[in-house]
């Protein structure tokens, strides 16, 4: 089966408030991973900054955990990029901000260059714990394309790494592909007509995909999809939230130029306000 794998995981330290809750959370996901995790600090080196990450590591040496720090002073964006080539990083972990008064969660810029720029896969984390919030429910875009067969697989690869009880295939469906304008009985009936053949058309296609996944990265785990017509990206975001899922999965999108910016993607709905924790898979 191919799918999305995560040898080596990385995260930028910064000593911020959060710092122990990050540190956990990403040596918790490279146990789970069975992953080496890489530290980088943008900064210049001191004993008082590396005994620091030590001791928010403590709990987690007598697990195995294979780790290395790294202090590098420099544009936060350039280091953590050049990191990401240098040690092969497979998974970068990067954190969400608060807006004040709002239990609303964005990215800062920095944080927003490396996600569109990163060549591996990104873990949006909006609300990291020292103490774990389990990742029942995990909810992955299964939205036609060259890549959904690999998304869905890497989903049940993550959601059985996590220890996930329920996976939704979200199918996102262009309104244009009904392209019925509803203004009597008639017409509300051929669109309607059109919305079910498009769902029992989605719903084949993704039962077909699951069924070539190994059946242990389905035990235990309730699988169900889900048709949504609507604006793709925004309609994804807003089901993650409605639905409180613990962790949004997507496929990442291409390189940004002048029409991307005229035109944002899909994607940056999410990206605006995070409706959970997000995974972007390259």
């Amino acid at each position: 089966m191919n799918h999305h794998t995560f040898q080596t995981i990385g995260i930028g330290v910064a000593f911020s408030p959060n710092l122990k809750a990050n540190i956990y959370e990403a040596a918790r996901l490279a146990i789970f991973f069975e992953s080496k995790l890489i530290l980088i600090h943008v900064g210049e080196h001191s004993e008082e900054k590396s005994d620091t990450i030590e001791s928010h590591l403590k709990p987690f040496k007598d697990r195995e955990l294979d780790y290395e720090i790294h202090f590098e002073p420099g544009d936060p964006v350039g280091i953590i990029l050049q990191a990401i080539n240098h040690h092969q990083i497979d998974l970068i972990l990067l954190g969400a901000m608060q807006r004040e008064k709002f239990l609303q969660f964005y990215l800062g810029s920095i944080a927003r260059k490396i996600t569109r720029k990163a060549s591996c896969a990104v873990l949006l984390h909006i609300n990291p714990s020292v103490q774990r919030i389990p990742c029942r429910h995990v909810v992955v875009n299964g939205m036609k394309s060259s890549r959904s067969a690999k998304t869905i697989a890497s989903a049940f690869y993550v959601g059985h790494k996590l220890g996930s009880e329920r996976i939704t295939i979200v199918e996102e469906i262009g309104q244009d592909e009904v392209a019925v304008k509803v203004e009597d009985d008639e017409s509300l009936e051929k669109a309607t007509a059109i919305r079910e053949r498009l769902r029992l058309r989605e719903d084949t296609r993704v039962k077909n995909i699951v069924d070539t996944i190994p059946e242990a990265y389905k035990t235990g785990i309730a699988v169900t999809s889900q048709p949504i017509f609507g604006k793709r990206g925004y309609s994804i975001g807003h089901y993650a939230e409605v639905v409180r899922a613990d962790l949004l999965i997507i496929n990442a999108q291409g390189k940004s130029g002048l029409k991307d910016r005229l035109f944002p993607h899909d994607n940056e709905h999410i990206l605006k306000e995070l409706p959970t924790d997000v995974l972007i898979l390259q």
